[in-house]
């Protein structure tokens, strides 16, 4: 399928599609005329990259873990032995990444509410 096609069967705008490919997360094929050409299974592809874009992964996270993921029944499932282990790891740099944002929020909360003393 051409890049209008994909657009609408991925709701994933022509610019983002052209990032992933850059980013060695898609690899269509190329007409000698330059256009490219999806395959139905890159659909899926961008379906699980989305998701794990939402999940808080980087694109470069993504592109070592994508080999690693399957769909099954809408849900990604990983298929090597160690990609859950990296996991965790990500997990875990996002959890203190929201431990800093709940301590920073807090901070703020006191200078918002602090009333000025009267003098």
């Amino acid at each position: 399928m051409r890049m209008k096609e994909m657009v609408r069967r991925t709701g994933v705008h022509e610019r983002l599609l052209r990032y992933y490919e850059q980013q060695g997360l898609l690899a269509p094929r190329r007409l000698p005329s330059g256009y490219r050409v999806y395959d139905e299974s890159d659909v899926e592809t961008v379906h699980r990259i989305r998701s794990l874009l939402a999940a808080g992964l980087t694109t470069s996270l993504i592109a070592e873990v994508l080999p690693c993921i399957r769909t099954d029944d809408g849900r990604l499932l990983p298929t090597c032995p160690d990609l859950v282990a990296r996991l965790e790891q990500e997990r875990e740099r996002i959890s203190r990444a929201i431990g800093e944002l709940q301590a920073s929020r807090t901070m703020l909360d006191s200078v918002i509410t602090a009333k000025p003393s009267s003098a």
